[in-house]
């Protein structure tokens, strides 16, 4: 695991070339802390930087950027591959010769090989890489089937730049850093930023499962391509389900996540876990005590609110399980410490408040080890969070409405909302009570109704602006592949289409970004065996019914699966999440470094948001008519954010 970044192209050459990819991938040292590297070819105008987290071979043969054994390409690679000890055994008998035993050497054999889109369908793993082919004079950039690595790219002066984090772009002297005023409206939306999109005009994120090739001279129209795809895997998964018993399936996923976990166990330096006591993560833990004759080691973290507090969940798994179990009491004033290094951490906005429990277990695991597994993606692909049947009930219920009538009751609802917040503030908050509960219930009612699908209901339900419009003026809505009804054709069932649409949108955009700034700020590896690529096939090639039990419950195989490890009583519990109490914090110990970052006359000199607005849900909150706690947190982070990273906005 590992922080890349470099350019292609501009007149940065020699000397100047080498020392401004050093200083971009400097930037990036906390993604690795045990070495750097350099690579140069002045005369294409390309420059490759590396940090390096040393998992496997962590001697001077792991060295990055690698030149493979023939000279052709030069890699700069973040991540690990899974099956390099299987590529390997295929590449020797064809006369490959290996000077050390990392992935990194078998990835860039496996591409002089096959060609570098032929090797990315081969490979198996979490990764985002730079590749320089110094035959064909081209750059490729490639990320992972679901996005566990990221990797960011703009160009900027006539140059490619491209880096894990937007601060390594920063640190080129090309790079502007024009906020994307639409990209922060939907930011605002959802809590973090969809697809492509990033805070920056002219900066992109590369697309799971994508490449995207530029040839030496910088062709600044290439587009990503897809080496795999998710929606093409799901869809024939829907056409070809699997046909098996139940018993049947349970064997079958039990091998493939053992084949999955075995894989992440593979590090030539310390190994453990991160532990909630859930269903998900339980079941990597109790797989891993299943493959390994080595004490397994536990991390969890707890919360002196009881209300928000997990960790004795995970105290009794660990003790059923006999793991070498650390867990660590989190105080509100610890958790509010946190909070100040959110943009440091995080160095986009990320809206989530579960980020700082995050970054507090990860840093709890990096004391002991390097590399830690976790259950990641169990939701997305076994149906697991409560609210998809509830949803499904509310989408099969709404579309029975004709949708010009949905979409006029909806209207009524929104203009009700729209008089109740215009509304005055809290020295009217007594005289207007009624009135503003009426038109709260009303709005809360008919908001999701002009949704065409279950997708487009989930992101409804889960708008952090329902009933308030606006915030960003100027703005315009941002249409994703997300929104195109026809990518859930072959997903006629409600509950897998949201499932899905959580799969390829909040699952990279929000979870595994989230996890990646916070366990790569402390230098710790995170691998999650749920996401592998044929445990994600098999997933949504069940049958609803192997995925839903008779109370309209999700996981049930995946919890008939740990069944068999673990006692139910241990596991069955309802979903708790990772969060805070923000709503009270915001009202509380939070209250004066939040009015600080939403003052009036602060918002004014950014001129990117509707300052009165801001205000009014200010007063509102504190008020206790209506929470926004989670839209307040997603401003709030972005406000942050801007503190520390202040760039001219937009015209």
């Amino acid at each position: 695991m590992c922080g890349i970044a470099g350019f292609l192209g501009g007149n940065q050459g020699g000397r100047d070339g080498e020392r401004l990819v050093r200083a971009m991938a400097a930037t990036l040292q906390h993604r690795g802390p045990d070495g750097a590297g350099t690579w140069v070819d002045t005369a294409a105008g390309l420059a490759l930087g590396h940090r390096r987290l040393a998992v496997i071979d962590p001697s001077p043969a792991g060295h990055q950027p690698m030149l493979s054994t023939s000279g052709r390409y030069v890699v700069t690679f973040n991540g690990e591959i899974y099956n390099f000890l299987r590529l390997r055994a295929e590449l020797e008998p064809c006369g490959y010769a290996f000077g050390g035993h990392s992935d990194t050497e078998v990835l860039l054999a496996t591409i002089d090989r096959w060609g570098a889109e032929a090797a990315l369908g081969r490979i198996e793993g979490m990764f985002a890489f730079a590749l320089w082919d110094r035959a064909e004079r081209t750059l490729t950039l490639a990320r992972d089937r679901v996005g566990k690595k990221p990797l960011y790219y703009g160009w900027f002066g006539g140059s490619l730049l491209f880096g894990s984090e937007l601060r390594a772009l920063r640190a080129h002297p090309d790079f502007i850093g024009a906020i994307d005023r639409d990209a922060l409206s939907q930011f605002v939306d959802e809590g973090w930023f969809s697809g492509e999109h990033t805070i920056y005009q002219h900066v992109r994120r590369l697309p799971p499962a994508t490449f995207l090739q530029v040839r030496a001279g910088v062709d600044s129209a290439a587009r990503p391509r897809p080496f795999w795809s998710a929606r093409g895997q799901a869809e024939a998964a829907a056409r070809r389900p699997f046909t098996g018993s139940y018993a049947e399936a349970l064997a079958e996923l039990d091998r493939l996540l053992r084949h999955a976990v075995r894989d992440r166990l593979i590090a030539d330096v310390p190994l453990g876990a991160l532990l909630s006591g859930g269903i998900d993560s339980t079941t990597v833990v109790a797989l891993m005590k299943a493959l390994t004759d080595q004490p397994v080691r536990t991390f969890s973290i707890g919360f002196t609110d009881p209300d928000f507090d997990e960790a004795r969940h995970a105290q009794s798994v660990a003790r059923h399980l006999g793991t070498s179990h650390t867990e660590h009491y989190v105080g509100p004033k610890e958790a509010i410490d946190v909070i100040g290094k959110l943009p440091l951490i995080y160095d986009e906005p990320l809206g989530d408040q579960s980020q700082v429990p995050t970054f507090l277990v990860a840093e709890l695991a990096r004391r002991d080890v390097t590399v830690a597994l976790s259950g990641d993606g169990g939701d997305e692909l076994f149906v697991g969070y409560s609210f998809y049947p509830e949803l499904r009930d509310r989408w099969l219920a709404m579309r029975r409405v004709p949708r010009p009538v949905r979409q006029l009751v909806y209207q009524l609802g929104a203009a009700a909302g729209r008089l109740a917040w215009a509304l005055p503030g809290m020295g009217e908050q007594r005289r207007s009570r009624g009135w503003r509960q009426f038109a709260r219930k009303l709005e809360r009612r008919t908001w999701r109704l002009p949704a065409n699908g279950p997708e487009e209901l989930l992101g409804r339900s889960t708008s952090r602006l329902r009933g308030v419009t606006g915030l960003v003026p100027g703005a315009a809505p941002i249409v994703t592949p997300l929104c195109d009804p026809s990518a859930w054709a072959q997903l006629d069932d409600p509950v897998r289409a949201m499932a899905f649409y959580n799969y390829v949108g909040y699952l990279p955009d929000d979870i595994l970004t989230k996890v990646d700034r916070a366990s790569m700020a402390v230098g710790l590896e995170v691998r999650s065996p749920l996401l592998d690529a044929r445990v994600a096939e098999f997933a949504w090639s069940l049958p609803t019914a192997y995925l839903l039990d008779a109370n309209g419950g999700g996981k049930r195989i995946l919890k008939d699966l740990l069944g068999r490890y673990v006692p139910r009583e241990l596991t069955e519990r309802p979903k708790q999440g990772f969060s805070l109490p923000v709503d009270r914090w915001l009202r509380g110990p939070l209250r004066s470094w939040a009015e600080d970052l939403l003052a009036e006359p602060r918002l004014q000199r950014q001129t990117l948001f509707d300052t009165e607005g801001v205000r009014r849900i200010w007063d509102q909150h504190q008020a206790g008519w209506r929470d926004h706690g989670q839209l307040l947190w997603t401003l709030l982070m972005f406000q942050s954010w801007w503190s520390e990273y202040a760039r001219p906005p937009a015209a």
